[in-house]
């Protein structure tokens, strides 16, 4: 199986653009949280739609966060997982949000209809690390 490899910030990039489930990770008044969000990468930002007053809603914006996406195969005993870390912010912007509903709209798989609030991560950290030959 062997050690760990750290993967260039090309590969993490391409990890990232290739996948649409992650996971946000944030602080919030009762402790860290961690929640799986549907998403799409726009330039070097992650961009996930949340409901306006669900936790992602009240603390996600204007704060530090932490994004991870990752693949693991069991059977081989091999994956990878990237992680971006930046400030989230709102997308209130009209032009900009038409232009991402119409080419990298992220579809919630639950709950899209109340998902009507845009927050866009905007990495200024991109890491990856890959185990196994995968």
């Amino acid at each position: 199986m062997g050690d760990p490899r750290e993967l260039s910030y090309e590969k993490c990039r391409e990890l990232l653009s290739d996948s649409e489930v992650g996971r946000v990770a944030l602080c919030t008044d009762s402790g860290p949280q961690i929640l799986p969000v549907n998403y799409s990468v726009v330039d070097d930002s992650i961009v996930f739609r949340t409901a306006p007053y669900g936790v992602l809603g009240t603390y996600a914006w204007n704060t530090r966060l932490a994004f991870e996406v990752d693949h693991i195969d069991h059977e081989r005993q091999q994956g990878w997982s990237v992680v971006a870390t930046g400030t989230g912010t709102m997308i209130e912007e009209a032009d900009e949000l038409a232009v991402i509903r119409t080419f990298r709209d992220p579809h919630p798989w639950a709950g899209g209809a109340s998902r009507l609030l845009y927050v866009r991560l905007l990495w200024t950290g991109l890491t990856g690390r890959q185990v196994g030959s995968g």
